[in-house]
């Protein structure tokens, strides 16, 4: 009897699909039952490539598990080297149909016309979708590619390797941000007119920056106020509760956090290490400038009541009011001046530093630099460095997609007491030794 041509599709139509024994391996030849025409040996072959079996009457087509039969009359196994898709997913059925086909009178399976196309048409799919998820990564890569734009809104530009600007940039260096690779950096500054600083703060939000630094409180209100979107943060002087920047330390809400030196809470200090160095002190002079350090003026009448000290009112404006500011506090009989931080103060503080020595007033500063740089008597304040270190960390969390809302405002660990024997000595002022002792750095 011939061998009777059958299609997959024909045996998945014609006959059930059945799991195989479990005794019967699904590559296993059954020896023939005509001695006339023996069949080949019994092997067991670990291939996942499919069989067609013809024993006696009724055909097998073997693959991973299932058996279609059918009949016929003669005994054959057709079978060929399995391809990629074969060899990887087996013989795919779908509703009742197969991938691959016996072809008729010949040794090899050849797939049939329309098995063919359902391969190709999985190919294609398969095409097609690996094309839409890589058109869709590259929005995603784009994204991904943008550089945060840092707004850098100031009083003045930097010029002093160890100042604050320059140390947040080292820090952000270390925390693996380069500048023109993965972070630029967008400069506005008053050059000493702080009415300027609400149109600065607009500008750099129509630049679209990510996030806006400011070292100043005027700055920061400035920020705030222009944006309710832009991470803001803030290192200051002031009491960042009492300027109305936050709401509390804790929870600052909004869009703004950062960290405050807490000077106007030391301000009280400052006083009384003034009355320990110069004998029989009375009278003090504070410099300050209204609107700006409002708060560590309220603090320092409050610590002069309880020190038993009169206070004097430095009021200075602009950088034309400073000399003649000195003289009025002498004409008043102050012996001593406390300087308050503010914007105009630290941009002349080496005249400030003069003024003081030409005056022959013992004098105390809210930074290091007044003393180390301009050659002023003695300091007392937060550890600067500290603050510039935790500002860049707040730059990275929020850049990672932290909220500045989630971030407290954080106050120095650390303080420091600088005193300058050099000015001392051109005063004729001499430090009590139990002062010394307690100084962190000493300038001789």
């Amino acid at each position: 009897m011939a061998l009777q041509r059958l299609s997959c599709l024909e045996i998945a139509s014609r006959f059930r699909l059945s799991p195989l024994d479990g005794n019967s391996h699904p590559q296993e030849r059954r020896p023939s039952t005509d001695k006339a025409n023996p069949g080949p040996r019994t092997q067991r072959h670990r291939h996942a490539h499919p069989q067609v079996v013809y024993i006696g009457q009724r055909l097998e087509l073997r693959t991973r598990g299932l058996r279609v039969k059918a009949r016929a009359d003669q005994n054959q196994t057709l079978t060929r080297k399995p391809n990629y898709f074969e060899a990887r997913f087996g013989f795919l059925f779908d509703n009742g149909r197969c991938m691959f086909c016996p072809g008729s009178g010949t040794k090899q399976a050849q797939p049939c016309v329309r098995c063919e196309g359902e391969m190709n048409k999985r190919k294609l799919g398969s095409f097609a979708l690996s094309v839409m998820l890589i058109a869709l990564s590259f929005p995603a890569a784009a994204q991904q590619a943008k550089i945060p734009k840092i707004g850098w809104l100031a009083n003045r530009p930097a010029t002093r390797p160890d100042s604050g600007p320059e140390v947040i940039r080292r820090e952000l260096r270390a925390l693996g941000y380069v500048e023109g690779k993965n972070i630029t950096f967008e400069h506005r500054y008053s050059e000493g007119k702080l009415e300027r600083l609400p149109a600065l703060a607009d500008e750099l939000v129509r630049l679209k920056v990510d996030l806006i630094l400011t070292a100043i409180i005027p700055g920061a209100r400035a920020a705030k106020n222009a944006t309710k979107t832009i991470p803001i943060v803030f290192w200051s002087e002031g009491d960042p509760v009492v300027d109305g920047l936050v709401d509390s330390l804790a929870r600052p809400g909004e869009n703004i956090t950062g960290f405050t030196n807490i000077s106007p809470v030391i301000a009280g200090k400052r006083l009384e290490l003034l009355k320990e160095i110069v004998p029989k002190l009375s009278r003090v002079a504070v410099l300050w400038t209204p609107g700006q350090s409002d708060q560590s003026w309220k603090q320092s009448e409050l610590a002069a009541q309880e020190l038993g000290l009169q206070i004097h009112s430095m009021e200075v404006r602009n950088n034309d009011q400073f000399d003649t500011a000195f003289k009025e506090a002498t004409k008043a009989g102050s012996t001593a001046l406390a300087v308050t931080p503010t914007p105009l103060a630290n941009s002349n503080q080496k005249l400030i530093a003069d003024l003081a020595a030409k005056n022959r007033l013992p004098a105390i500063y809210p930074r290091g630099e007044y003393v180390v740089e301009s050659g002023g008597l003695m300091s007392y304040g937060a550890d600067r460095s500290e603050s510039f270190r935790r500002v860049a960390i707040f730059v990275d969390k929020i850049l990672k997609g932290t909220k500045p809302a989630d971030i407290p405002v954080e106050q120095p660990k650390k303080f420091e007491f600088i005193i300058n024997l050099k000015a001392a000595k051109q005063i004729g002022l001499t430090i009590p030794p139990n002062v010394l002792a307690r100084t962190d750095r000493v300038i001789k």
